[in-house]
């Protein structure tokens, strides 16, 4: 077996440490954008969760305006429903105070015809001249 001169291995040796050293460099450029592509994607996503938290808080607001409008709504339609009941009432009411004095008029009519009617045939009756005409 020969053996290699002296300065052969030297440069083989050199050659090897350059080839490590290349190959450390680029570990070292992998790894920094690495770390760079994780830091990045760190920071997207701590943007989207502050972007979910505020449409969760949005959500949660509207969702609570909503229901106040809709309680609103709710005790405004109760409101109506009752004042419509009381109208109802009220024209109810009406009508029967109506019905009551139309009762009352066609009473005070007939009467008046019978007072009239007595007026007349006491009256007229009773004067000669009416007996004679």
């Amino acid at each position: 077996m020969s053996v290699a001169p002296a300065s052969t291995v030297i440069d083989l040796v050199h050659q090897a440490a350059e080839l490590f050293s290349g190959l450390e460099n680029r570990a070292r450029e992998t790894e920094a954008r690495a770390h760079s592509l994780c830091k990045n994607a760190l920071e997207r996503l701590e943007l989207a969760e502050k972007r979910i938290e505020t449409v969760e808080r949005e959500r949660h607001e509207t969702i609570n305006e909503a229901d106040g409008k809709l309680r609103d709504a709710s005790n405004a339609l109760e409101q109506a429903r009752l004042r419509l009941v009381a109208a109802e009432d009220q024209v109810r009411a009406a009508e029967f105070r109506a019905q009551a004095a139309e009762a009352k008029a066609r009473e005070a009519k007939h009467a008046l015809a019978l007072v009239e009617e007595a007026i007349r045939s006491r009256f007229l009756c009773a004067s000669p001249e009416a007996v004679t005409s």
